[in-house]
């Protein structure tokens, strides 16, 4: 418990250096291993990736994630998320983490870089046990927003070559979907510019054709607001696309994401939710 509690006290800011040390000291699910650090998929510091993938044999090709952290499209490394990598690995997918592009990198840039990880997951999860034809896209926060704009607007995996039909699924914890106008400092630095503001919601790009779409929100959570989930949960439902949603009580902005964790995932089945939506769709 007290351990648990310093951990709790390391992550009260939410900020990087304290992830950074709660990725450190707490446990790590058993049955997956780190099998790749550091792989680029582009020219840029920004853009390398590590994958994760199940300790032992699954039967045949393990689908895949590729997962996107949050951090205000402003800060973030994947280096810390290695809890996550082994939290999704151990439950049988070839677990892709990159890094992206962030302020004062503006949109598109964090999108491409993106649909550049997913370009380097089909050309190479194979390579690591998994099955390059079934992806699913997961993301925290601004990760999420990635995840979204990556399934519903398919201009980005078009334009590395990416077959859409490779994208089963997306699950979006906590993320921002429906947010204009851009008022808080983290969406002006990164969408202030962007010429025409509503290309950059997702809930624009809703359709029926559109992979699965998973969206995970706490109630506690004050810096993404429920009109998100709210808005693109409508827009799909509208536009006869596939949308599923799960809100959680007492779960506030970071902890739904570190409820992915051993430490915390009493606190809500988020880990449980987000690997049944992957099974289903991948199966």
């Amino acid at each position: 418990m007290q351990r648990r509690a310093f951990l709790a006290a390391l992550l009260t800011a939410g900020c990087t250096p304290s992830l950074a040390t709660f990725d450190r000291f707490a446990p790590h699910d058993p049955g997956a291993r780190q099998v790749l650090r550091n792989a680029p998929f582009g020219p840029g510091p920004r853009q390398m990736l590590d994958v994760y993938a199940p300790a032992a044999p699954v039967g045949g090709r393990a689908p895949v994630i590729v997962f996107f952290y949050g951090g205000s499209w402003a800060s973030g490394d994947k280096d810390d998320y290695g809890f996550m990598g082994d939290a999704l690995a151990s439950r049988g997918f070839v677990t892709v983490i990159p890094d992206y592009r962030v302020a004062p990198d503006v949109f598109p840039s964090f999108i491409e870089d993106g649909a550049s990880a997913v370009r380097w997951a089909r050309d190479h999860a194979a390579d690591h046990g998994g099955d390059p034809q079934r992806i699913v896209l997961v993301g925290h926060s601004a990760g999420a927003y990635i995840a979204a704009m990556l399934a519903l607007d398919p201009q980005y995996l078009a334009n590395v070559g990416v077959e859409a039909r490779r994208i089963r699924g997306m699950a979006g914890l906590a993320g921002p979907y429906d947010f204009l106008p851009f008022d808080v400092p983290a969406s002006q630095n990164a969408f202030g510019r962007a010429p025409d503001a509503q290309l950059t919601q997702p809930v624009h790009f809703a359709r029926a054709d559109a992979p699965p779409l998973l969206l995970l929100w706490g109630r506690d959570d004050r810096t993404v607001g429920a009109k998100n989930i709210d808005g693109l949960e409508r827009a799909m439902r509208a536009a006869g696309g596939s949308v599923e949603t799960k809100r959680y009580d007492r779960v506030d902005h970071v902890g739904i994401m570190l409820a992915m964790s051993r430490v915390f995932r009493g606190r809500a089945p988020v880990l449980d939710d987000v690997v049944d939506f992957a099974e289903r769709v991948t199966a």
